[in-house]
């Protein structure tokens, strides 16, 4: 499972059953940047429906490398599910993810005003189409 964690959004993305390809799923909002339980709640359901053995966590990096103060929110963010999922957390650099998926959303055409729908899964996507790129099938 990839993900993309945002102040109010955070994009899902699956691989599929040969863990080659990823798949943006959906997006999980929520009210305000630290109300996560519901957030985590709907991780762990996804996580128990579709069998997951680990999740691939987008790190907002500067482009410098040096880490931002939204990485330090998200490796909070892992620790919290790493304590309730009992999985590994694994984080994937993901400078440039969003351009990225801005990229592929332009590309197919898809007007800007939905550009908001989709951003987050396709950067989820993206983040764990280059974990299993780097890593391979078989880490997924």
């Amino acid at each position: 499972m990839g993900l993309d964690l945002g102040e109010r959004t955070l994009g899902v993305a699956l691989s599929d059953a040969t863990g080659t390809l990823a798949t943006g799923r959906e997006i999980i909002r929520r009210d305000s940047e630290n109300k996560l339980r519901e957030t985590i709640r709907r991780i762990e359901e996804i996580v128990r429906q579709e069998e997951v053995g680990r999740i691939v966590l987008g790190l907002p990096l500067y482009l410098d490398g040096h880490m931002s103060p939204r990485a330090e929110k998200t490796l909070a963010f892992r620790n919290r599910l790493e304590s309730r999922l009992g999985i590994p957390v694994i984080m994937q650099d993901e400078r440039l993810t969003s351009v990225e998926a801005e990229e592929r959303m332009r590309e197919a055409g898809l007007p800007r005003s939905k550009w908001k729908d989709h951003v987050d899964s396709i950067a989820a996507e993206i983040i764990l189409q280059d974990y299993i790129n780097g890593h391979g099938k078989d880490e997924v």
